[in-house]
């Protein structure tokens, strides 16, 4: 048998399980699905999240997976369709290093299958760390998140399919063959025009994610019923990488699989915002609370940053995409906070107005020469008394180079923003998943009657 690109990680993929995993690996394994099965409830409130849930549930079928904020169960892969869109339903979801948010289409579609297969933690576990490996090799084989858009016209989210797809494969148990026929499969469902971003509900945007937790199931289940698709639809001709892949795509998708593990790159957010976002925030308040700095005093804003980042929340029709009116929001609100969402309360507020109407943003050359793919941010504050104050921010909070996040992190996240749901007791049981018999004990946790 000719060995390719695919049949190399279908292989690995295959023959993975926790026990191979080290213990820090599944521990933050197991702290990014306790986060966005949080974040699916915490976003079925949104417009998404609301919308998606009830076409999900308008379809009907086997009782197999939950939908999160609800008592109601469908088949796993309508599940994922509500609860990955819903996780990326108010942007607190987790995002990557390399880029986009692979959480809501890996850890989504892996939970849902997961529950369809009364399947025990540990391989859950293992299945979303597998996702992740999978996924995140396969956006950084094809440029990352912004070579992929500026190049191609794509979101790189739609290549976490692949992501989704491997963890389903491994949760069915398929043999080496059968991951690369699913992983063909998905290839059919999943596509990603970047010009579905530019809306103004968030709601294509966050549908993606819920669209590529359906289709890693559906190509999963479809590999399992026999069908086919190209054996190395990653490194063959007019395959994935042939399209869209760089010139090191073939070593990085398979360099360090079983050593390196991408989950290590995730990144947890700590308020609903575009990623880009968070720094700026998060300098302009600390500069603000370190030199007792009142909104009313402030007549210069400047907000420095990354070129790519910054054309991801430059003026964007979003609110919470959009960097001069989260910024103009936290410092007029003297913070942002998950269960606060300023707008559009905010609009009409004076001090947001006067605020948002001398914020400037404009590329950092610094940044662009350190983290020209990055998400810091340099921002400057300038007052009526002439001084001026300035702070720069590499990494935001959560981020995976200012170490890792803690239980504790997670439960002051959390506390007081799920309404309905006991998150000391659900947090208590992710913890212990590696030793539950049955997801679904996870899953009910997660239980409610938003819907």
């Amino acid at each position: 048998m000719t060995i390719t690109i695919t049949s190399q990680i279908a292989q690995y993929a295959s023959t993975t399980t926790m026990d191979a995993l080290p213990e820090v690996i599944r521990e933050r394994t197991k702290k990014i699905i306790f986060d966005e099965l949080a974040c699916a409830y915490f976003g079925r409130r949104s417009a998404a999240g609301s919308l998606s849930a009830r076409y999900a549930i308008s379809l009907g079928g086997q009782p197999e997976a939950l939908v999160y904020g609800s008592n109601i169960r469908l088949p796993a892969a309508y599940a994922a369709l509500a609860n990955g869109t819903a996780g990326h339903g108010e942007e607190v979801d987790g995002a990557h290093v390399v880029g986009g948010h692979p959480g809501a289409s890996i850890v989504h579609g892996a939970m849902a299958l997961a529950e369809r297969q009364r399947a025990p933690g540990s391989e859950l576990i293992n299945a979303v760390t597998l996702g992740y490996d999978i996924g995140t090799r396969t956006v950084e084989a094809c440029g990352g998140t912004f070579v992929v858009r500026d190049k191609h016209g794509l979101t790189s989210c739609f290549l976490y399919a692949y992501g989704a797809t491997a963890a389903a494969a491994r949760l069915l148990r398929l043999d080496a063959i059968r991951h690369a026929h699913a992983l063909a499969l998905v290839s059919f469902q999943t596509n990603g025009p970047y010009a579905l971003f530019s809306e103004k509900r968030h709601i294509s945007k966050s549908f993606c994610n819920g669209q590529f937790a359906f289709a890693g199931i559906s190509a999963a289940l479809m590999s399992a019923a026999g069908l086919e698709g190209n054996e190395d639809i990653l490194g063959g001709k007019q395959g994935v990488l042939d399209a869209w892949g760089t010139q090191e795509a073939r070593h990085i998708m398979t360099r360090g699989l079983g050593e390196e593990f991408s989950v290590n790159g995730a990144n947890f957010k700590f308020f609903n915002a575009g990623y880009p976002i968070h720094t700026p925030v998060e300098a302009a308040l600390a500069l603000m609370k370190q030199h007792a700095i009142h909104p009313e005093a402030i007549d210069v804003l400047h907000v420095g940053m990354p070129e790519n980042a910054m054309r991801v929340v430059d003026n964007r029709h979003m609110h919470n995409i959009c960097v001069q009116d989260m910024v103009s929001a936290a410092v007029a609100r003297r913070g942002i906070h998950l269960t606060d969402m300023p707008f559009p309360a905010v609009l009409s507020d004076p001090t947001f107005q006067r605020i948002r109407a001398l914020i400037s943003v404009e590329p950092d050359p610094d940044l662009q020469r350190d983290q020209p793919n990055g998400r810091g941010a340099k921002v400057t504050i300038g007052v009526r008394s002439g001084q001026t104050f300035s702070m720069r921010v590499d990494h935001p909070r959560g981020h995976s180079q200012r170490g890792d996040v803690s239980w504790d992190e997670l439960s002051e996240k959390w506390r007081g923003a799920l309404l309905g749901c006991d998150v000391e007791a659900a947090m208590a049981v992710a913890q212990n998943l590696d030793n539950l018999e049955d997801v679904t004990m996870l899953s009910h946790a997660f239980a409610g009657v938003m819907m």
